[in-house]
């Protein structure tokens, strides 16, 4: 991917990003909100994994 082509991309989806947030501010807070849910319990399963290696 071309330096141009790949920075238009990043520019585009920081816009739409942005554009979401600010018309919709309550669906994406409950989007970050499931998330960080999701990072939460993925972060917790590895920590379960690491403790069982260990014990």
């Amino acid at each position: 991917m071309s330096p141009n082509l790949k920075k238009i991309v990043v520019v585009a989806v920081v816009a739409l990003v942005l554009f979401f947030l600010i018309t919709q501010p309550h669906q994406s807070a409950d989007t970050v909100h499931r998330v960080l849910g999701w990072l939460k319990s993925g972060a917790e399963a590895i920590v379960t994994f690491v403790k069982s290696l260990f014990s």
